[in-house]
């Protein structure tokens, strides 16, 4: 089935969900199945982030969510992250015009800080650039982890209480949720791990609550717009109760 023929499917099947994530895994072991440096793997891996967006776009998923650099990833061999670096200021400068032209809102969330400095640079321009746009919003979450998140959520809170401005009474999970990077965004709805990895990897623990799993044995490089609409179709597929016991039928008559 092609890809426009699954796109036709969603459209006439089902509720599309608002809020898409995914862990893009599998640029590394792309490049090593093919001898190559790794680095060529990470450089596959953003011309696929090009066709998801454009995908997205097209099925009217409103909210995008990437993870491309974790935290524990500053572990990795300098020169890696060197390339990930340029290749994350290379991207910005090769799309930011593209993403404004087409409605898209980028937003960086992690540690901005321990990027390098053209990277903070690059990242500044593309926020500012796309700020206003309202059809997609493309959250990239680099030098991320989702623990360190709610650890700063925490932090904010107790200075706040601290500080007189918030009750001990007013901290909820409302309150929390307002304090996170994704405070303006709704929970995901389906989060998408490629590579065919089992694991969240420290990734939005606590947006992800409720969120549908579809696990998808392509690595990053090659998922493409076929493999999204699939994992979407599956999204469909399922029964979202949110920890509810669905109504009970009526008694034959």
């Amino acid at each position: 089935m092609t890809a426009l023929d699954l796109l036709d499917q969603l459209r006439l099947n089902g509720t599309i969900p608002r809020h898409v994530a995914i862990i893009m895994d599998g640029n590394g072991r792309w490049a090593s199945e093919r001898m190559l440096p790794r680095p060529l793997g990470h450089r596959s891996g953003m011309k696929a982030v090009r066709e998801i967006v454009e995908s997205a776009l097209e099925a009217g998923v409103e909210f995008l969510s990437l993870f491309a650099f974790s935290q524990e990833n500053w572990q990795r061999p300098p020169l890696e992250i060197s390339a990930l670096m340029s290749l994350l200021e290379e991207y910005i400068q090769r799309e930011a015009d593209e993403l404004e032209g087409e409605g898209v809102r980028v937003r960086v969330l992690g540690d901005i800080e321990r990027l390098t400095p053209p990277a903070k640079a690059a990242v500044a321009r593309v926020t500012a650039q796309t700020a206003d746009n309202t059809k997609l919003t493309l959250n990239l979450f680099i030098s991320y982890g989702s623990r360190a998140e709610m650890v700063r959520a925490a932090r904010r809170i107790a200075d706040e209480v601290q500080a007189g401005s918030l009750r001990p009474e007013q901290v909820d999970e409302a309150a929390f949720a307002a304090r996170l990077y994704t405070a303006d965004c709704p929970d995901p709805d389906l989060l998408i791990r490629t590579s065919g990895e089992q694991r969240i990897s420290n990734f939005l623990l606590w947006q992800l609550a409720y969120a549908e799993i579809v696990i998808s044995p392509v690595l990053w490089p090659d998922f493409g717009r076929a493999n999204l609409y699939a994992a979407i179709r599956e999204y469909q597929n399922r029964d979202r109760r949110f920890g509810r016991v669905p109504a009970a039928a009526p008694p034959p008559a």
